[in-house]
């Protein structure tokens, strides 16, 4: 019931269901996540970490399709941004830390 799937696709869940999603917690998983950036000498190679949840207590995954999500935003009914919507997989800036 806490997965970033059903989330996705239930939009209409009453406050009851609301509220035992945010006590089961967020989803956390372990994903595959990776991205080169080219430098002038050399390319650089960047992976996910989970350790990203420790610092970012808002973030969430999805395993389905590998991407990183706004637990409060998917919970509470947030903004439709690519954080609530599609999932980001780079260094976008969410407006709760911007």
């Amino acid at each position: 019931m806490n997965s970033v799937d059903f989330l996705l696709t239930n939009k209409d869940i009453t406050y009851e269901i609301r509220t035992e999603i945010k006590r089961l917690g967020r989803p956390i998983p372990d994903l595959i996540i990776s991205k080169t950036d080219v430098g002038k000498s050399r390319n650089y190679s960047r992976n996910f970490n989970s350790s990203v949840y420790d610092r970012f207590k808002w973030l969430c995954g999805c395993p389905k399709i590998n991407k990183l999500f706004c637990f409060i935003c998917l919970v509470m009914g947030g903004n439709r941004s690519a954080w609530t919507q599609e999932g980001c997989v780079g260094k976008g800036r969410h407006k709760a830390i911007a």
